[in-house]
């Protein structure tokens, strides 16, 4: 790994279309059984070949195994039932038939261990593992049993603890959760949201990370963003909790939204993976586009921490988009690099 400005993904990248409908969430997959495993596998060596090419430093594996982000984890814990499901708001913002919690939730079985695993065989960069954080799960699904967020939060932080223990003993050099419920409850993570993340990242020694990001580009999302104004401060709202936290690094959308930057001002000291490629358009970042949010954060940011990244998941993205863009923030990280000298 390059020790300044090393780049990562976010989080999702595009399946290969043998395996699931391309440019969709919560796609289904295409294989069953013995073939579904396989499948998933070859996936993984292709996403890790793609990021290899496109110069990526910290590899992840693209969520490759997973059909979403949070579910994937939730389906493989007791006490959800995914029959007989209800309609919520997720995020405040749009409408999704989502699991029921029926009865108390806890992890049997080890979740994307195997997974990650294999990753590791397949290379000798640092990897990246990301889980979902325990409040964008409570937000994810219908609670009728515990019937209290806060409760049901504690819950999967300590399903999500173990997770992320194993997957450390697997190899992961960084494990991130994605929180972006963080930025729509600011209440709630003051009040119970933050404490129930350092749960879940209790006793780990590997780096962590949140994310906490303004959503795909998916059309809810954006409608969402139109609606914030010509500022984007939520940051602001949560921040100084993340400051005062056990996490190392902090995940945050920059390029194209209308975050102000010197709100990263408010983390000095952790590590920051700023976005500086846009995962809600097709338009491909040109490598001095990168550079110049690069630049931009390095007023708030001390060089050493800071990571270059992708503004969130790829999923909904075509292939070719996708590894353009990750070439981008390559290209534009040497930019900087080279510019001061590294």
């Amino acid at each position: 790994m390059k020790n300044i400005l090393p780049t990562s993904t976010v989080g999702s990248l595009p399946k290969p279309a043998w395996l699931a409908p391309p440019e969709k969430l919560w796609s289904p997959w295409k294989l069953e059984g013995d073939q579904l495993l396989e499948g998933k596998q070859d996936a993984l060596r292709i996403s890790l070949q793609e990021q290899h090419l496109s110069g990526i430093d910290i590899i992840s594996d693209g969520e490759q195994t997973r059909q979403h982000f949070v579910t994937t984890f939730i389906e493989h814990l007791s006490g959800v039932d995914f029959k007989n499901r209800k309609t919520v708001k997720i995020r405040d913002r749009y409408e999704a038939s989502v699991p029921v919690v029926v009865d108390e939730v806890a992890r049997q079985k080890a979740v994307f261990v195997a997974d990650a695993q294999f990753l590791r065989k397949q290379t000798n960069q640092p990897i990246k593992w990301a889980l979902p954080g325990p409040m964008t799960m409570v937000d994810t699904l219908y609670d009728d049993h515990y019937k209290s967020r806060e409760k049901l939060a504690w819950e999967f932080a300590k399903a999500l603890n173990e997770e992320a223990k194993a997957l450390q003993e697997a190899g992961v050099d960084i494990i991130q959760f994605d929180e972006p419920a963080f930025n729509v409850f600011f209440d709630d993570v003051n009040d119970w949201g933050m404490a129930a993340l350092e749960r879940a990242v209790e006793g780990l020694h590997c780096e962590t990370a949140i994310h906490i990001c303004y959503g795909y580009g998916i059309k809810a999302n954006n409608d969402w963003k139109k609606t914030l104004g010509s500022e984007w401060r939520q940051y602001e709202e949560i921040f100084p909790k993340i400051q005062t936290s056990n996490i190392d690094i902090v995940s945050l959308e920059c390029h194209n939204s209308q975050v102000p930057l010197e709100l990263m001002e408010l983390i000095r000291g952790k590590k920051v993976m700023v976005g500086a490629i846009d995962v809600a358009t097709n338009t491909i970042e040109t490598p001095e586009e990168v550079a110049q949010t690069l630049r931009k954060a390095l007023e708030f940011v001390a060089i050493e921490n800071l990571y270059p990244s992708t503004n969130c998941g790829m999923a909904p993205l075509s292939r070719e988009v996708a590894r353009k863009k990750l070439s981008a923030l390559s290209a534009g990280a040497a930019l900087v690099r080279n510019e001061l000298e590294f």
